[in-house]
């Protein structure tokens, strides 16, 4: 993903990764996301296509039904979003060594 894309794109392009690496039909996380069953996909489609992009309190309920942070869908750079989702599946004590050494890592360059 290109840091050119818009966001939206790029909201849509994180979310489709997302969704199917979770193994998750359009339907299924739009149902467990709180969407109607008779429009889920369709909208879960809208989304990942970049024709609409939901508020931020669906974006957190559908990264909550992934087990991601919803900030993964709206980083642009493929590196940081890398890192935001490794960032997510620490333990609490684990965020804090992981962000004491990068601390470190900055004062040292």
């Amino acid at each position: 993903m290109s840091p050119s894309r818009s966001p939206r794109s790029i909201f849509g392009a994180r979310l489709r990764l997302a969704r199917l690496a979770a193994g998750l039909p359009q339907d299924k996380l739009g149902v467990k996301a709180g969407l109607d069953e008779g429009s889920a996909s369709a909208r879960i489609s809208r989304y990942e296509s970049g024709i609409h992009e939901p508020n931020i309190a669906f974006a957190h309920r559908l990264a909550d039904e992934l087990g991601i942070p919803a900030a993964y869908f709206y980083a642009v750079d493929d590196e940081l979003a890398k890192l935001i989702l490794w960032f997510g599946q620490l333990s609490t004590k684990q965020r804090k060594s992981l962000l004491e050494f990068a601390g470190q890592l900055k004062s040292s360059s």
